[in-house]
């Protein structure tokens, strides 16, 4: 599948399939997505792939703040990415001073960059993902055991579809863009 293919079909799938996702497949996914960017090349993303049924479970009925359709996409899903970010490098000087106006905000510019990443390798072999940002990230960090100085910065469901949605709907180009 070409760029433009994957970048336009690609959905949020909140229904998997039974099918178990190999590591070998997802380590490919991941070898795909550290290629993205990141502020003065720090890498600072890292993913937690987790398979265990019941700290799935402990994610959905103990940290996603009552999101009932976080919590079916959950419930669906056999895999599910903690997308980590390691704190306070992204977005800082050496000496711990911020580099622009936006601080700390470049962290989660970057995981968005990533996640995006993973989501669009995970589409180019046939997988669904949902990236969800709506949970306690104390809680989550909690149940995977993250490492100290990390961050939860997204939540990302993975597996076979069990159907691919229609797209929704988009705005004009003409609304989205200002040209000088």
């Amino acid at each position: 599948m070409d760029a433009l293919e994957c970048i336009k079909t690609r959905r949020s799938v909140r229904r998997y399939t039974d099918e178990v996702i190999s590591k070998e497949t997802m380590d490919e996914i991941i070898d795909t997505a550290k290629m993205a960017p990141t502020w003065k090349n720090t890498q600072t993303l890292r993913y937690v792939v987790v398979s265990d049924r019941a700290v799935i479970d402990k994610i959905k009925d103990e940290s996603i703040l009552s999101h009932e359709g976080n919590g079916k996409t959950l419930a669906s899903c056999n895999t599910l990415v903690v997308l980590a970010q390691i704190n306070g490098r992204c977005g800082y000087e050496r000496d711990g001073s911020f580099t622009t106006s936006k601080g700390a905000g470049w962290e989660m510019f970057d995981a968005g960059i990533a996640a995006q990443t993973f989501c669009l390798a995970a589409h180019e072999k046939g997988y669904g993902t949902c990236i969800m940002g709506i949970f306690d990230d104390k809680k989550v960090a909690e149940a995977v055991s993250l490492p100290e100085g990390q961050t939860v910065a997204a939540l990302i469901s993975i597996g076979r579809p069990k159907f691919i949605p229609d797209p929704v709907p988009r705005k004009e180009t003409g609304e989205l863009v200002k040209y000088m």
